[in-house]
C-alpha cells in the first residue's frame, strides 16, 4: 500500500515523461548540435531546429495539461468552499488567487475554514507556504 500523501511526497512525477521522454529529447538535441557543429549544412541545421521543436512540444504539452488541471481545481475548490466555509467567508471566495486555490485543495474539510481565513487576511500568499501549514492532508491522486 502506498504511503499517505503529504507535503513531502505530493509532487506528481511521471517516470516515462520525466526519466525517459525528456532525456531522449535532450540527448537528441545535443547530438543534433554536435552534428551541426561537425557538418554545418542545411539538413543539420534543420535537424537541430526539429530537435528543439520536439523539446518545446513536450514542454508545452505538460504546461497546457497543468493549466487545464489548475482551472478545474479552481472550479472544484470554489464549489467545495461554498459547502465548507462559514457563510461570512462566501463573499470572499473569489478573492483567492489561482495558486492559493490549488494549494488549499490539499486541506481537509475540517482544516479549510481556518486556513482559508488566514490566507484571506493576507498572512499567507505563496502556494508552498499554504501547503506547509496543512496538517490534515487531503490526498489528490487524480492529477496530471
Amino acid at each position: 500500500m502506498a504511503e499517505p500523501q503529504n507535503y513531502k511526497n505530493h509532487a506528481m512525477n511521471v517516470p516515462l515523461f520525466h526519466y525517459v521522454l525528456l532525456p531522449i529529447l535532450i540527448v537528441n538535441f545535443v547530438l543534433s548540435l554536435y552534428h551541426l557543429w561537425r557538418d554545418p549544412v542545411l539538413l543539420s541545421l534543420w535537424n537541430t531546429v526539429m530537435a528543439f521543436a520536439f523539446i518545446l512540444t513536450a514542454f508545452f504539452a505538460r504546461v497546457f495539461a497543468l493549466k487545464a488541471q489548475d482551472r478545474l481545481i479552481r472550479l472544484e475548490e470554489r464549489i467545495r468552499m461554498r459547502e465548507v466555509l462559514p457563510s461570512d467567508l462566501h463573499p470572499r471566495i473569489n478573492d483567492f488567487t489561482p495558486g492559493q486555490l490549488v494549494a488549499l485543495r490539499f486541506a481537509s474539510d475540517a482544516e479549510l475554514p481556518a486556513l482559508a481565513a488566514s490566507v484571506l487576511s493576507g498572512n499567507i500568499q505563496k502556494r508552498e507556504d499554504i501547503k506547509k501549514l496543512i496538517t490534515q492532508w487531503r490526498a489528490d491522486h487524480c492529477r496530471v
